[in-house]
């Protein structure tokens, strides 16, 4: 064959095998859109399922000094003997079921269900013992969060629009995420709050409502956002033959910087048309204000561990309208005891708290810490859903010492999520200096004053002091 011909039957080979390859990358850039297409339609891509169990054990010990025990506003208060109550084993399962759904590239739907039992109960009896008001009946906003049956409740559910207009703004609504608010996480051994938390000392409790948010990005002030939270605490219902008005919380929150080494918060918060028994409202009482700050530090690599440490600081302020709790709601006799106040006092009372604890971390998975915290006289926090047994820690007129152990076992997840599994024992020990703590109907008494005069009577047993030895196993994915 001439060189010519050769020439030009490799040209015509060459031609050939290039258009077998642009057609093969069609193919293969086709095959990958499908593929792309199939990936973004997979569960995977728009649903996230995870949860965590946790076994508890209990021991719980106390002390009720002498009082005089309110009998109703027509009669004569009862003196009544000190006691000490205890339960030496108190055991508790609680599951719980997180479920986020992305329904767009800016709309999520957020849930978690709680299930939380006693051992041999189907009943939350042993807990709602009645020594303080936020263990002495579970509440709206304590589902799930006080022991009290195997039903599996709603505990969170909210949908959230993020990225609006472009911009670093968000807006939420729903049943809230305003439990186990920053520092809380740090002895429960949970992740760094997000901007969808609320600061721990001040708040506690399931609220349904909304929150606006902003995140501006700031070189200066990493994580920095600031959030407006409207909640409703009660339904007043239709006006006839009812005077009441609706329960509102509204609240701000700034965080100039929120980072794994730092994080700053600010907090205000008002209620409104304050009720005086959730569960049976007969009336309002007034309104109150909240105030807070909290530092949250992580230090790497101090010594052979990384070192935690936080201190909140917070004020409650009241102001009572002038009227009294009614005894069993609607139409029942006036309890004569009103917003932190008793008789015609409407003087507005200001009450205190503080918390700081630390955390030291080493590489073997055991985490030791230690906590403490107080209140003041007047000091009214809105934490009932606390995971304390006795009673809320943070709403403690007095002081509460802690100290646990926590340690992560080293087990290997089979998924891709960032399960773990760890035990945690500790000891809780309660001084109160006054009556009323997570209480905000009366006015508080000195706990060594209660038998000064039946002027003093007391509707729950006061306590002076209380101590909880607890264990548990926890699995989270």
């Amino acid at each position: 064959m001439p060189l010519s011909a050769q020439a030009e039957d490799n040209q015509q080979r060459d031609k050939e095998q290039e258009q077998q390859i642009q057609k093969l990358a069609k193919e293969v850039d086709a095959l990958k859109q499908r593929v792309k297409k199939d990936e973004d339609k997979s569960l995977s891509k728009w649903l996230t399922v995870g949860g965590d169990y946790r076994f508890r054990i209990d021991s719980l010990q106390g002390g009720v000094t002498g009082y005089y025990q309110y009998m109703g506003p027509t009669a004569m208060p009862v003196a009544t003997p000190g006691f000490d109550p205890k339960n030496d084993t108190l055991m508790t399962n609680r599951f719980g079921l997180n479920i986020k759904a992305k329904a767009t590239e800016d709309v999520t739907i957020t849930a978690r269900l709680l299930m939380y039992k006693i051992f041999g109960m189907e009943t939350g009896a042993p807990v709602l013992a009645g020594f303080f008001a936020d263990r002495s009946q579970v509440l709206d906003g304590t589902i799930g969060h006080v022991p009290v049956d195997n039903t599996l409740l709603v505990d969170q559910v909210y949908a959230t629009w993020s990225n609006i207009a472009g911009q670093p703004l968000w807006f939420s609504v729903g049943r809230r995420p305003s439990t186990g608010g920053s520092p809380t996480q740090v002895r429960e051994n949970g992740d760094h709050p997000g901007t969808g938390g609320v600061p721990g000392l001040l708040v506690d409790y399931a609220f349904d409502g909304m929150t606006v948010g902003y995140a501006p990005d700031i070189d200066a002030l990493p994580g920095a956002f600031g959030k407006v939270c409207y909640g409703r605490g009660f339904e007043a219902g239709y006006t006839v033959g009812n005077s009441l008005n609706d329960t509102e919380m509204l609240g701000f929150q700034l965080v100039p910087i929120d980072t794994d080494p730092l994080r700053i918060d600010f907090q205000y918060n008002r209620g409104f048309n304050i009720f005086d028994n959730p569960n049976n409202v007969g009336n309002e009482l007034g309104d109150m204000d909240w105030l807070g700050a909290g530092v949250l530090s992580t230090l790497k690599k101090v010594g052979i561990g990384d070192l935690t440490t936080f201190a909140s600081g917070g004020m409650s302020i009241t102001h009572p309208n002038g009227s009294h709790a009614l005894l069993n709601g609607p139409g029942s006799a006036d309890s004569g005891a009103g917003l932190l106040a008793n008789g015609t006092d409407k003087s507005s009372h200001t009450g205190w708290g503080v918390y700081a604890g630390l955390r030291y971390d080493l590489p073997s998975g055991t985490k030791i810490g230690a906590e403490y915290n107080h209140g003041s006289e007047y000091w009214m926090p809105f934490d009932p859903a606390a995971d304390d047994m006795w009673t809320s820690k943070l709403g403690t007129r007095g002081n509460v010492y802690e100290a646990y152990l926590i340690q992560e076992l080293p087990l290997a997840p089979i998924s891709s999520y960032k399960a773990k599994t760890f035990v945690r024992v500790g000891y809780q020990y309660y001084t109160f200096d006054y009556t009323g703590s997570n209480n905000w109907v009366g006015a508080p008494v000195s706990i060594n004053n209660l038998m000064a005069s039946p002027m003093n009577a007391q509707m729950f047993p006061p306590m002076k002091w209380a101590q909880d030895i607890y264990a548990t196993f926890e699995v989270r994915l």
